[in-house]
């Protein structure tokens, strides 16, 4: 399968500051990969050399063959770009923006629309109304529409779920798999670990350094002791229990339990004993499988700090 993204041996500083180090991946032509990390793991910093926007300290960005650098004038007519931050005008109503995209681009917004329908049909109601008055999840339509507008063959979509409502994440996410059977190769940053399941594949990264790369299927495979979901009402003491005892490992509170791992002597019933011990008679000890964030904290372990 041919490429549509390959970056060799990036690194990129800040003054001293080192966002990201040794940073190599590719990613295939129609393929929705994912870059999953918390803030700070420099997934914003690649995301703007990926679009052209910074030239990275070392190393080489090519997207459809074109070089980041060399080549940004051809690339920008091909890469449609939405950045983490709303970055539209927001004293211009929807339909101003939208015309001005379509402008900037020699295109226009009938020319392209059957693209854009699914997701500029929710705005359109409101295409008289300023940028700046849209909700969160208008906004966030917006901005797709307007780095769509010139049918990309790539879109760089840097965090465009934060802050918004559980529902429009999950409407937004719909809209990507209906792009990419367009044929559009999308590229997107999140903090949020369940959708990274969304993804074809996935990157992890902390510290500006790639954790693992594989589909989110055999990321979650790559997990690498049994893992156990600890329950008690009191969550709180139960957490302060499990740090206490010596066969529980790497207690992490996940909604209504805590996750753990056990030493090679210990076992679920030997964990309920020492918890019942502890006063804290009931809890349970149930083996899950792990997600993709529990694979995460593994790696993030195995780092040195």
């Amino acid at each position: 399968m041919s490429k549509a993204i390959e970056a060799y041996n990036i690194t990129h500083r800040y003054g001293k500051i080192t966002a990201l180090e040794d940073f190599s991946f590719s990613v295939d032509t129609n393929e929705l990969f994912g870059f999953i990390g918390h803030d700070g793991a420099g997934k914003t910093t690649l995301f703007r050399i990926a679009a052209t926007l910074i030239i990275p300290s070392e190393g080489k960005v090519t997207l459809l063959g074109l070089d980041t650098v060399k080549d940004y004038r051809d690339l920008r007519c091909r890469i449609g770009y939405m950045p983490g931050r709303f970055s539209l005008y927001q004293d211009l109503t929807v339909q101003e923006n939208i015309n001005f995209y379509a402008t900037i681009f020699g295109t226009s917004l009938s020319e392209n629309y059957n693209l854009i329908e699914p997701i500029y049909k929710q705005i359109e109601p409101f295409k008289k109304r300023l940028a700046g008055k849209l909700s969160g999840g208008m906004k966030q339509k917006l901005a797709l529409s307007c780095a769509l507008i010139h049918k990309p063959d790539i879109l760089i979509l840097d965090e465009p779920t934060t802050g918004v409502d559980a529902v429009s994440r999950v409407e937004f996410w719909e809209m990507l798999a209906g792009l990419k059977k367009e044929g559009i190769t999308i590229i997107v940053s999140t903090p949020y670990m369940d959708e990274a399941l969304r993804c074809d594949r996935i990157a992890l990264i902390q510290s500006g350094k790639m954790l693992g790369i594989d589909t989110p299927g055999n990321i979650r495979k790559s997990y690498s002791r049994k893992l156990y979901a600890v329950k008690h009402p009191d969550k709180y003491k139960l957490l302060l229990a499990l740090r206490s005892i010596p066969c529980a490992l790497s207690p992490e509170p996940f909604g209504d339990s805590i996750h753990v791992t056990l030493t090679k002597e210990g076992t679920p019933q030997i964990l309920e004993s020492s918890l019942a011990a502890a006063g804290l008679a009931g809890a349970t000890v149930e083996e899950i499988v792990p997600g993709i964030e529990d694979v995460f904290l593994e790696l993030m372990q195995r780092e040195p700090r």
